[in-house]
């Protein structure tokens, strides 16, 4: 589900991103260029993840739907997770869709567009392990580092150790040589892992909290806000959004009233 290869367009390496200097780019400057740039993870499956060396899932066809639907080319960075705010503060790019749930914290930093998909933290477990949150008590739980599920881990009382991993397939490896009792992750990236590893012993369990996931990209660029919350509301209008959502999910995945 990670692989450190170049795709698609400029993969840079992190290292670059921080070195130099830039600036924010407001939407007539974006058009004007032709291009606009986005950062996503490519470690998050199905929403942003390799296969061999192409980059791909649902985030990755959404965002290539929007850029086609603004007249521009996209040209993607891949970036770690717990990197992307600050290297979106630093204008590396015009935005990330990297599932980035909505939090207080986190909109004290950056904007967010309209939510492209709703989703929720779930536990998953062996079969015989902590599968509810009062279940937790006493237990250990995996999560990756920098996200809402970590997060929503430190809020639940009585949990006796939290593991922060680099991403969700080591917390699954890590959950499976029971080096954790737990894992708390995306509802949707529990159930394409489970669905991958039919023979792990490991099961679905209760939802923790729900989560509306959007796009962020620097304050106060209202305009390219704008342009992008004008693209994904087409896409929904015309029908691609629900195509990529039954591609990837079988189902409606956007955030109903």
């Amino acid at each position: 589900m990670r692989f450190l290869a170049k795709l698609l367009s400029a993969v840079v390496p992190f290292s670059l991103l921080l070195a130099g200097t830039a600036e924010a780019r407001d939407w007539q400057a974006i058009k004007a260029a032709g291009t606009i740039v986005a950062a996503t993870e490519g470690g998050f499956q199905p929403f942003n993840y390799y296969e061999g060396k192409q980059l791909t899932g649902f985030e990755v066809d959404l965002a290539e739907a929007l850029a086609k639907k603004l007249g521009l080319k996209l040209e993607w960075k891949v970036v770690p997770f717990d990197a992307q705010l600050a290297a979106l503060q630093q204008d590396r790019f015009d935005f990330a869709i990297a599932s980035h749930g909505y939090t207080e914290e986190r909109a004290k930093a950056v904007d967010f567009a309209n939510p492209h998909y709703c989703t929720g933290g779930q536990i998953a477990a062996r079969k015989d392990g902590p599968l509810t949150v009062a279940a937790l008590n006493g237990k250990s739980v995996g999560v990756q580092l920098a996200t809402s599920y970590a997060d929503a881990a430190k809020k639940i009382a009585g949990i006796k150790e939290i593991k922060t991993y680099k991403g969700d397939p080591e917390v699954f490896s890590a959950l499976r040589t029971k080096k954790v009792d737990a894992w708390i992750s995306d509802k949707f990236t529990v159930k394409a892992t489970l669905d991958k590893n039919p023979n792990s012993g490991i099961v679905a369990g209760e939802m923790v909290f729900v989560e509306r996931v959007s796009m962020i990209l620097r304050k106060n660029n209202k305009d390219l806000a704008d342009k992008l919350n004008q693209a994904l509301a087409e896409l929904m209008k015309d029908g691609t959004y629900q195509t990529l959502s039954q591609k990837y999910f079988k189902a409606d995945i956007s955030c109903r009233p």
